[in-house]
């Protein structure tokens, strides 16, 4: 069975994340921040959303277990800050629904869910240089990097909140994400 963790990074929709995997019959564990990457067996880790860069705990460490890594919305932010890329404040600001159009059809995470969809997402701060080997899988009027992927890394993430119900088909976004740590 597919293991999946959920790294919480003290996000209010944390808890989502983790149930939209359990729901899919993934095995999957909400894990603290501060627990070291060393001490995790998964096939795919999802970096959760949350409020602060500050608070990430020990996710860096994360990106070097050789395993699909999903990022989502700080949890992509923490990707881009980690991996050579810049993050800053949104234009936009706090959580709206948005309209987001996909970029790359072929994408494995995102690509299923052209050519767009509308979702809930947080502005407040975003990806606004992607690292290397990045390619910039969605955009929007009110953010220019909605989501990312290295394929041949396998790290993936979205700026948006596919657990929550505002998100149109995101528990297909979490399918993609179990496929892609099937293959892996």
């Amino acid at each position: 069975m597919t293991r999946i963790v959920v790294l919480d990074l003290h996000g209010q929709f944390t808890h989502l994340e983790r149930r939209a995997l359990r729901d899919m019959g993934v095995d999957t564990e909400l894990i603290d921040a501060n627990t070291p990457a060393t001490e995790v067996e998964a096939d795919g880790v999802v970096l959760s959303g949350g409020p602060d860069i500050d608070r990430i705990g020990n996710a860096p460490d994360y990106l070097d277990l050789d395993v699909p890594v999903f990022g989502i919305c700080l949890g992509m932010q923490v990707i881009a800050a980690e991996l050579g890329g810049r993050v800053g404040g949104g234009d936009y600001g706090g959580y709206a629904d948005v309209d987001v159009e996909i970029l790359e059809e072929t994408d494995p995470l995102v690509g299923s869910l052209a050519p767009e969809i509308r979702v809930w997402a947080s502005h407040a701060d975003e990806v606004k240089e992607l690292p290397d080997g990045f390619t910039r899988t969605a955009t929007s009027d009110v953010c220019g990097i909605e989501a990312m992927s290295n394929v041949d890394e396998d790290l993936y993430g979205v700026q948006w909140h596919p657990e929550v119900a505002h998100t149109e088909r995101g528990e297909e976004l979490f399918e993609n994400f179990v496929a892609i740590c099937e293959s892996a």
